[in-house]
């Protein structure tokens, strides 16, 4: 019901997911990434305790695929699940379980890896990496860049109705975390649209947080 990419931009050490699904609020329930870390997306018959799980595992030190062999030999249910994650290497690493739904099928390279499940034909992970590729610029662009052609390759069997992208860099927190959880439209252009206003506001909402005395005007009624 899902098709997604984990990626790492080599320029900048940011890392990001994107996520999309038939079902809602996918991204709630399958985006994961840590700064300094490390992406991970856990989908098919989600189980949400695997992303935070991967990412113990490489902030512990080990290797995307490491941390994937260990969450393959020690989770629950395992064969039911599908489990991507990059590193802060580029290494990339993916568990499909063959109980994974439909039509299911991965592809990786360096920086990035993607996978789906109740695709409408298995090239649709190769198309989004080699889209993620090719792409340049920001990694929200790239993502997004990537999830578009997910979707033009095929994407899933029926209708999408929900997406989402989050994206982290050197502070805690994930520096943009947009959701669409429920749409009749496209959700991945929604997310799209999203990113287009929040895109020129990042910088500043990070700076708002670390310092908000050296942090821009609001913008807002009653801001001098």
């Amino acid at each position: 019901m899902t098709f997604s990419l984990v990626a790492r931009c080599p320029e900048t050490g940011m890392f990001g997911v994107a996520i999309s699904s038939s079902s809602p609020a996918v991204a709630a329930r399958c985006s994961y990434a840590r700064a300094g870390v490390g992406a991970v997306a856990s989908q098919n018959v989600t189980d949400p305790t695997l992303g935070p799980r991967t990412l113990d595992l490489m902030a512990g030190g080990m290797s995307a695929a490491e941390a994937i062999a260990e969450i393959k030999a020690t989770g629950s249910f395992i064969e039911y699940r599908q489990v991507l994650a990059v590193d802060t290497d580029g290494n990339t690493a993916i568990h499909s379980g063959p109980n994974s739904l439909g039509i299911w099928t991965e592809a990786r390279a360096r920086d990035v890896a993607s996978g789906g499940n109740l695709l409408a034909n298995d090239g649709v992970p190769q198309a989004i990496v080699d889209a993620y590729l090719a792409s340049t610029g920001h990694i929200g662009d790239r993502l997004l860049a990537a999830m578009r052609a997910g979707l033009a390759a095929g994407g899933e069997a029926g209708p999408v109705h929900s997406a989402g992208m989050m994206i982290v860099d050197r502070v805690a927190w994930p520096v943009a975390d947009l959701r669409c959880d429920w749409t009749e439209e496209c959700p991945i252009e929604a997310v799209a649209t999203a990113w287009d206003i929040y895109k020129p506001q990042l910088d500043a909402y990070v700076q708002r947080a670390l310092d908000p005395r050296e942090a821009p005007s609001y913008g807002v009624p009653g801001d001098e």
